[in-house]
């Protein structure tokens, strides 16, 4: 905790609330600062822009109330119901007592909004404190590749038209929130480089208002919209030449023409510096859809991977996991876990291990029931969900992290080294015979025992099916032959422009026998393996359309010809 939350929290004034007023950054959720998360972690109220409500409230605690304005409209908008609505809910929760957050977009600093708000807690004499946040106009060119100075120090002016009619524009008239003559002047006399805040309609007619102020028409522009998230995309071009870019990229005419966007014009926006610099947009799988067969839980790790590649995972259960018919046998060989019948007990999964797990906090047992217990795992998650139940696993595959992997090094039975010849293997109800075959063959005896059942989940949200049938994911990543027989026996089968990345020969085979191509072939049985196969395949992808001289997209990005779907 930071010395100001501290202090809040051992000194709250009497009979009045707090506020913080905290900058939620451009978008990226990983630009929230460290004391901005403390602060959300204490809220008991939670007033945000809409467009940044999604980042902040995944940090506050269970029970916040997070109160809506009738009007969803964001406080970067021209002054309206919704930026009251949100200042009459600020000021009557702290007046009640409670711990509020208002979050803004980008740095509370620049949202003059904000300040009104300040200004009427000091007025009646609610405390607040102000968390900065990244400004949108600082962070988006960052992810874009384009620094805004060198080392030579020019100067930067920073212009915000947001809520200003394109025409006013045009005519120098001018809008609520028009830059003056004289602004215009300035940054088009010199040659500084210039950040707008505006919108994606009005970009053209700035760049026109900043010629007409003395800049040269093949000054150097970039356009960003969505900066900092997944659905950032940037062009590069000049004030003379912007209106025309974005028609040929078909950005304009848009019914999206309202969406804001950061444009900076200046030397640093040229196309071949960008090309270095630009390291957001050009990750493998940057803005790719990949649905990922598992459950938020089970696809944690996996997907925060995917995400450091600039993929967008959507996790999609195939799989249900039950408890088994008859308990009997799982109640009868845990209780030989503690009366010492067995020598090992061998985990094939992480939910072998919470079904343990569950038994034994069902007899108030814990992890000091494993005393005296060799224990083994097939791979790295499933050793990692017995550190985190308090085991430290003593064999994990040195290899192949599979049954296969973990036979290779399992010792064979030694009469004279191992009093006790039995293993207990907690499994799902259609597990393969390997790793028991195997174990016998090294002289061990096997209580194989049956710990949960494996079954088919319920069918997705009809809109995930249908993008899944349409084309509207770029990847599917398979782990196992029944994520493949399960999503397209609950969902249908993926379209034909879907990357399908498999685990390893038996899944691409069964893939296969449903009519899938097979794009990418994970070299080792591992989960993160196949990421880092599929960010090859994307990367590779990416190479040979930038050498084609082409623009880089997506699969899901499809020409209207490969609209055709699997029959």
């Amino acid at each position: 905790m930071s010395p100001t939350a501290a202090n809040l929290a051992r000194a709250p004034h009497a009979g009045l609330g707090h506020v913080t007023f905290l900058g939620a950054g451009p978008g990226d959720p990983g630009l929230l600062t460290l004391r901005a998360v403390e602060a959300l972690a204490r809220a008991d109220v939670l007033v945000a822009d809409p467009q940044v409500l999604d980042v902040v409230r995944r940090h506050t605690r269970a029970g916040v109330d997070i109160p809506l304005p009738e009007h969803d409209e964001p406080s970067t908008s021209v002054a309206g119901p919704a930026v009251r609505d949100a200042a009459n809910i600020v000021m009557g929760a702290a007046r009640g007592g409670k711990r509020v957050v208002r979050a803004v977009a980008g740095d509370p600093g620049l949202d003059g909004y904000a300040a009104e708000e300040m200004l009427a807690c000091a007025g009646q004499g609610i405390p607040f404190e102000v968390v900065p946040g990244v400004a949108t106009a600082v962070g988006v060119p960052a992810y874009a590749g384009v620094p805004l100075r060198s080392a030579d120090g020019a100067d930067v002016h920073f212009l915000d038209i947001r809520g200003l009619d394109v025409r006013g524009l045009d005519a120098r008239g001018a809008g609520a929130r028009a830059p003056s003559d004289r602004s215009w002047t300035e940054v088009g006399a010199g040659d500084s480089t210039a950040v707008l805040s505006t919108t994606l309609e009005s970009v053209s007619a700035a760049a026109s208002e900043l010629v007409a102020a003395g800049r040269k028409p093949d000054t150097p522009m970039t356009v960003t919209v969505a900066g900092t998230t997944t659905r950032q995309r940037t062009w590069t071009a000049t004030l003379g030449s912007i209106a025309q870019v974005l028609k040929a990229a078909k950005a304009l005419p848009s019914p999206d023409g309202g969406q804001p966007v950061i444009a900076v014009i200046g030397e640093h926006s040229a196309a071949d510096r960008r090309d270095q610099l630009s390291w957001f947009e050009s990750k493998p799988l940057f803005g790719w859809k990949v649905l990922v067969p598992r459950t938020k839980e089970q696809a944690a790790s996996l997907s925060d991977q995917l995400r450091s590649y600039g993929a967008v995972p959507y996790e999609v259960p195939t799989i249900a996991v039950e408890p088994p018919r008859t308990p009997q046998q799982m109640e009868r060989a845990v209780k030989g876990l503690v009366t010492g019948r067995y020598e090992w007990i061998a985990f094939t999964s992480v939910n072998a291990v919470k079904a343990v797990r569950e038994k034994f906090e069902e007899y108030g047992l814990d992890a000091r029931a494993f005393a005296g217990i060799k224990v083994a795992a097939v791979g790295e998650q499933t050793a990692a969900a017995l550190v985190d139940f308090g085991v430290k696993p003593d064999l994990v595959p040195s290899g192949e992290q599979s049954a296969a992997g973990l036979l290779e090094d399992w010792p064979p039975y030694d009469a004279v080294f191992d009093p006790i010849d039995r293993v207990f293997l907690p499994r799902a109800d259609i597990a393969t015979e390997t790793l028991v075959a195997g174990l016998i063959e090294l002289g061990w005896e096997v209580d194989d025992v049956t710990a949960y059942r494996t079954v088919r989940a319920s069918p997705p949200p009809a809109d995930t099916r249908e993008a899944i049938k349409g084309g509207g994911f770029d990847a599917v990543l398979f782990t196992s032959s029944s994520t493949v027989r399960n999503l397209v026996g609950i969902a249908g089968k993926p379209h034909n422009v879907t990357v399908i990345a498999c685990i390893g020969p038996a899944t691409a085979k069964t893939a296969e026998e449903h009519g899938l191509r097979v794009d990418v072939l994970s070299p080792e049985p591992s989960v993160h393996k196949l990421a880092e196969a599929l960010a090859e395949f994307g990367a590779q992808r990416r190479a040979a359309a930038l050498e084609a001289g082409e623009h880089v997209t997506r699969p899901s990005e499809r020409r209207p010809g490969s609209r055709r779907r699997r029959t």
